[in-house]
């Protein structure tokens, strides 16, 4: 008297095992869900079977346990693993229960969630969790903290049946629980109908991701704050590189590891960012990692495509020069990766030539560095942390003709001039790529903070922060 329970995978022959293959093979009787039981047809021609539609576990966990009393050797099946929301538990409760002389087995198998994942990439690389959003056995009170823990522990976290015909609003109450913890640019996986012939996977992000996007013959992984998309696949690092040395391409560097913390810190602590546009909160993130200043995710302000369009600039192979109204900016820039570049940064504000004009002509030195600085290098990158004034004046010279700035960073930071300054870059300069910290606020570090996180924003677009931070 023995009961096989089996786990036969996601669908496919080749998510089979030779055990579960095996055991098939042995038994007399196959029991299971009818669409499981047309799943493994060709393994179970001329054998009985005994199949139910959905929600008849109990009832096909009895037959078995009557046929195996009767003296026939039966094989319970499942999907995926019988032990990952299958029969297995079921089968186990229920010999405890009646103290049936019946052997059991179980027999594991492939659970879909691997065979998404192996799909998708490697999306469960750390430590992760599985929800089922089917609340026909669990309430949904309980289903809820479930969720909220995942969310609050940073599991990536696979989620079983999803969506249903009734069962609709549970996904969108699950997004909305984990983006009170997650980014809205967190990696989601998709897949459907694994290891059949309808078989389809795709990445989005988690503010993307809605009811329409998915069924009962989906699971949906969401990656934790470490999770990235990369070539349309989802990769969870389980963090070997930054603790035993870079990978191919990656830095290993602790300071890199620190400042993924760091953002996911801030991550948390900004709550939902779904109006922030992935360059903004890009470029915020890094201002406030190095001022601790929250309110810089409303303040920092650009058109759409201003980062990327300096960023290709800057990686173009003849970048521009890189002007700097103070020597504070300059030193806060990542020398090792502007050399990699060839990009050379220059300061005006102590040249003897600039020191005589400001005499001569009675203005700030800050104006008369851009007036040598426009001469010089017209079509250069200008960034400004501290003084208004040069900014103004950079803009006053464009308007005349004399400069044609490629890109400006407009962070100057103080009481009188500032805000002024920041209007007339955004008003005065049709067309120039440009990035400003509105209002008072800026500085000479957050002035090179900027040109930072435009360095590594090919990092944002694999939702990688902290690459090459001290490089």
């Amino acid at each position: 008297m023995k009961i096989f329970i089996i786990g036969i995978g996601p669908g496919h022959a080749q998510y089979l095992t030779p055990q579960a293959s095996a055991t098939i093979a042995q038994s007399d009787v196959i029991v299971g869900y009818s669409m499981y039981l047309d799943l493994i047809a060709p393994l179970i021609v001329g054998k009985a079977t005994f199949g139910t539609g959905m929600k008849k576990e109990t009832q096909r966990a009895r037959e078995a346990f009557d046929l195996a009393e009767g003296g026939q050797t039966v094989a319970v099946i499942s999907s995926g693993d019988a032990g990952v929301y299958g029969m297995a538990s079921l089968m186990w409760e229920m010999k405890a229960q009646t103290a049936s002389p019946v052997e059991l087995e179980t027999v594991p198998g492939l659970s879909s969630m691997f065979a998404a994942a192996a799909l998708m990439g490697a999306p469960l690389g750390h430590d992760f969790c599985a929800i089922s959003l089917s609340d026909l056995l669990t309430p949904w009170e309980t289903i809820e903290r479930r969720i909220v823990a995942a969310a609050q522990g940073d599991f990536v976290t696979a989620v079983y049946n999803p969506v249903s015909h009734d069962r609709y609003w549970q996904l969108m109450r699950l997004r909305e629980l984990f983006l009170q913890c997650r980014s809205p640019h967190t990696p989601v996986g998709i897949a459907r109908q694994v290891g059949r012939d309808e078989q389809s996977v795709r990445v989005i992000t988690l503010g993307e991701l809605s009811a329409a996007d998915a069924d009962m013959l989906s699971i949906i992984i969401i990656g934790n704050s470490q999770s990235f998309a990369f070539d349309d696949k989802l990769v969870t690092p389980r963090g070997y590189a930054d603790k035993y040395g870079p990978a191919r391409g990656a830095t290993g560097e602790p300071g890199r590891q620190i400042m993924r913390e760091s953002f996911g810190h801030i991550l948390d602590q900004l709550g939902n960012t779904d109006h922030l546009p992935l360059e903004n909160l890009w470029v915020a993130l890094h201002c406030i990692h190095t001022t601790a200043d929250f309110s810089m995710a409303e303040l920092v302000e650009m058109a759409p495509g201003t980062v990327d369009a300096i960023h290709r600039l800057l990686y173009s192979g003849q970048p521009p020069v890189i002007v700097t109204d103070v020597k504070m900016v300059t030193e806060g820039i990542r020398k090792a990766k502007l050399q990699e570049l060839g990009i050379e940064v220059k300061c005006y504000i102590n040249d003897p030539e600039v020191v005589q004009l400001a005499s001569d002509k009675h203005m700030t030195r800050a104006q008369a560095a851009m007036q040598v600085a426009v001469r010089e290098h017209p079509n250069a990158i200008y960034a400004f942390g501290n003084a208004p004034t040069a900014l103004m004046e950079l803009v006053r010279l464009t308007r005349l003709g004399k400069a044609a700035p490629a890109a400006v960073v407009a962070a100057p930071v103080g009481f009188v001039n500032v805000e002024e300054s920041k209007h007339r870059v955004k008003f005065g300069l049709d067309g120039v790529p440009a990035v400003i910290v509105r209002g008072r606020k800026g500085g000479s570090n957050v002035a090179a903070t900027i040109l930072n996180a435009i360095l590594s924003w090919s990092d944002a677009l694999a939702v990688n922060p902290g690459a090459g931070i001290h490089s």
